[in-house]
């Protein structure tokens, strides 16, 4: 019984919009109240598997940053 979890899930949607609003990730990281790094939002953005509090995180920075309301359902396909 191998349930190995899958890491790797591919460039996510949170990487065409931030490009859509002209951030990157320095801008996230600048514009949150809460601790995250450059290093996650690498992460988000090439697909690497995020607790879901670091997702929430994520979402709230890139509302603040381009200033629109986004769920980590819509930036995140897993």
């Amino acid at each position: 019984m191998d349930h190995k979890v899958e890491r790797d899930l591919g460039e996510q949607p949170i990487a065409k919009i931030m490009a859509l609003h002209g951030l990157k990730a320095h801008d996230l990281v600048a514009a949150s109240t809460e601790q995250i790094t450059h290093k996650m939002i690498g992460r988000a953005v090439k697909g690497r598997r995020l607790t879901p509090n670091v997702k929430f995180k994520i979402a709230n920075a890139l509302n603040k940053a381009a200033k629109t309301e986004y769920s980590p359902k819509d930036l995140f396909t897993y």
